[in-house]
């Protein structure tokens, strides 16, 4: 019997053997699936590697507003029952800093670089991060929330970003592939 995936199920686990080669080094590993907010249909998988102070990030989304970026940040709480996301709360700023680009001195946690979505309304994107880790710590994102936004965010108006609604959202999970 041939073995049936869904598109979800089958994005997972080429993200998860993307992330092998890419993220070989043995620490530790996240994972999230995105699940679409009510009324939307983003979907999507990212995967969180650490790697000394630094962390890689390779996400995968879909269902996003053709050639438009899309903010995303990590959110202070692991839950996405409101259906509109906002369960997840604010952004994940252990240190108290204000919002702004991930390259910044100054800039929350959880403030991530903006998805840039194909004509197709896709991106599969590799960046790295700082200011963050995965399992220990102040800063751990594990058990925190992650969402995509409907807007650009303008790396500004504080304390979001002016992003707008939330259109995707998941829960950030160790990862045991290590």
């Amino acid at each position: 019997m041939k073995a049936r995936f869904t598109g979800a199920a089958l994005a997972a686990i080429t993200l998860l053997a993307g992330c092998a080669g890419m993220m070989h080094g043995g620490g530790p590993m996240a994972m999230v699936k995105l699940e679409a907010t009510r009324g939307n249909t983003t979907v999507g998988t990212v995967m969180f590697h650490q790697r000394g102070e630094q962390v890689m990030v390779h996400a995968r989304v879909e269902g996003l507003k053709p050639g438009q970026e899309h903010g995303f940040h990590i959110h202070e709480k692991g839950d996405c029952s409101s259906g509109d996301g906002m369960s997840a709360g604010g952004h994940f700023n252990p240190s108290g800093k204000p919002h702004g680009p991930q390259d910044s001195a100054e800039h929350h946690a959880g403030d991530l670089p903006a998805l840039k979505a194909d004509a197709q309304g896709r991106v599969d994107v590799k960046f790295q991060i700082s200011g963050v880790g995965i399992g220990s710590g102040m800063a751990d994102i594990v058990g925190k929330g992650l969402i995509v936004h409907a807007m650009p965010d303008d790396y500004k108006t504080q304390p979001t970003g002016n992003s707008g609604a939330r259109i995707a959202c998941g829960v950030i999970a160790r990862h045991a592939m290590n």
